[in-house]
């Protein structure tokens, strides 16, 4: 029987190389008088400090892992590139998007969200959808998941959210209780929580599933007109997902069936691919939307801003290096290119500092400088730090200066996007905002009978965890939402 490529990894690796010529060196390249046992006093005495080699080796060894992400933690990833096939410089001046045909190198990590490294890729879970565009402009990190929305549309929840979702800290087990606890005490969460328990919560692998920017963003073109926007992007393989009870068994016999997966597409050639849609929004339209179009709890409806075609993401290149281009990938939303802004999505907002600073604590200082994190070309005044790799030769460390040093760009300037924000600085608690006419329409309108009951299904299977009062709020959340939704669920609890 034929093996797949990712089985045969080094078969092929010795079929390119053959056998291994070169003697092996230690980290300096220093080439070793004997790579199979420590240096010793006698056959049987200690080791000696003058070891060296061997000190080499496992001091290395010891530092081999970097701090897990706190979220995301487990993921795919590959190469490939962005091909603009549609026309949209009416909306942005974004150099990615300036003419027909131009493509862009990018690199793409797949992951879930709420499980550890070692985790089952076929957990109900959320799953991350990073872009890193290496445009002419610099990196741009597009950063979402496989749903248009989100849990909340507050950053000041964020952390208490992924805790209760985390490991309890006295048991180290999955609580139930804080789960549907923090879910069924902020209802912002519904929306989310019916597509997390719907048939998409579990999808085939990740060439399956659609990619979203989720929060809102904004463009400026060439006549400094803007736009607000949201990024689409649409699985060619169309959209697959598989059953429990299937999600279940592979998790014990295959856990990393989805990393497999994409490795083995691209391996065969079977290159996966997305198409890029946009939404388009007159900045005027915002001060009149019927709902808050920042709100990243919240979809555009597509029949008020339809999706307009933009070009196609193709993944043609697995990785040489799992470690050094996926593990070490690091994304921030922060990092945005002219052309394209934020908005005020507070929970984009938020993460304009948190990605970014996380990358800071996992990566390093110079994380920026890792080849697969650094842009065509910087030109700045940092220097120095752990791990430097590029401290720009002799260029001037200070601005202003009378040396050739970088300067402000015009083009930046010009392409700059101002808000104008007015009000008395509180905490404004969005809690109330509309919880339940996107979710309901999302029950009613969008599923099908058949799903309907298997989201019904889902939700029973796991909220029959909960404590009863715990799961007397949820159903009554639920029954907002649609109150046979809530009866059913309630029917199908435990006493």
């Amino acid at each position: 029987m034929s093996r797949l490529p990712s089985a045969r990894q080094l078969q092929n690796y010795f079929k390119e190389n053959g056998e291994e010529k070169s003697p092996a060196t230690n980290n300096a390249g220093i080439p070793l008088a004997y790579k199979d046992a420590s240096l010793t006093v006698g056959p049987k005495g200690s080791i000696l400090l003058q070891d060296t080699d061997y000190i080499d080796e496992i001091a290395h060894f010891d530092r081999e892992r970097i701090p897990e992400r706190v979220v995301h933690a487990k993921g795919a990833g590959a190469r490939g590139f962005f091909e603009v096939t549609h026309d949209i410089t009416k909306y942005t001046s974004a150099c990615v998007f300036s003419a027909i045909g131009q493509k862009t190198p990018v690199a793409v990590r797949f992951s879930s969200v709420i499980g550890e490294s070692g985790s089952a890729d076929t957990v109900r879970d959320p799953r991350g959808f990073a872009i890193k565009f290496n445009t002419t402009d610099g990196i741009w990190d597009l950063v979402g998941n496989n749903t248009p929305i989100f849990f909340v549309r507050d950053p000041i929840l964020f952390p208490n959210f992924i805790h209760s979702f985390k490991r309890n800290p006295v048991t180290h087990l999955t609580d139930y209780d804080s789960f549907w606890d923090f879910l069924s005490l902020r209802p912002e969460t519904l929306h989310q929580v019916l597509i997390l328990f719907s048939d998409r919560g579990l999808p085939d692998g990740h060439t399956h599933m659609h990619g979203y920017g989720s929060h809102t963003f904004s463009f400026i073109n060439s006549k400094r007109e803007v736009f607000f926007c949201k990024f689409h992007f649409k699985t060619k393989q169309g959209i697959k997902n598989i059953d429990p009870d299937t999600a279940a068994r592979l998790a014990g016999t295959d856990p990393d069936y989805s990393i497999r997966d994409l490795y083995n597409r691209i391996a065969n050639k079977n290159y996966p691919e997305w198409t890029l849609y946009v939404q388009i929004m007159p900045a005027a339209e915002a001060r009149t939307c019927p709902y808050d179009p920042f709100d990243v709890t919240k979809v555009w409806f597509q029949e008020d801003y339809p999706l307009q075609q933009v070009g196609r993401l193709v993944l043609d290149k697995n990785p040489d290096n799992y470690f050094a281009e996926i593990e070490q990938i690091g994304f921030s939303p922060s990092h945005i290119i002219p052309g394209i802004g934020i908005s005020p999505d507070r929970m984009l907002q938020g993460r304009l500092f948190s990605y970014s600073d996380t990358q800071r604590y996992r990566l390093g200082t110079n994380h920026l400088q890792l080849p697969i994190n650094s842009s065509f070309k910087v030109q700045n005044f940092s220097r120095d730090g752990p791990q430097t790799i590029n401290n720009q030769g002799g260029a001037p460390n200070y601005h202003p200066n009378s040396f050739g040093g970088p300067n402000s760009s015009k083009r930046a300037k010009d392409l700059l996007i101002h808000f104008e924000e007015n009000g008395i600085t509180d905490r404004y608690d969005a809690r109330d905002n509309d919880n339940y006419s996107q979710p309901r329409i999302f029950y009613q309108r969008v599923l099908s009978a058949d799903e309907r009951s298997r989201l019904i299904q889902n939700i029973v299977d796991h909220l029959s965890n909960a404590n009863p009062t715990i799961r007397e709020r949820a159903v009554k959340q639920f029954a907002l939402v649609d109150a046979d939704f809530g009866n059913k669920i309630k029917s199908g609890l435990p006493v």
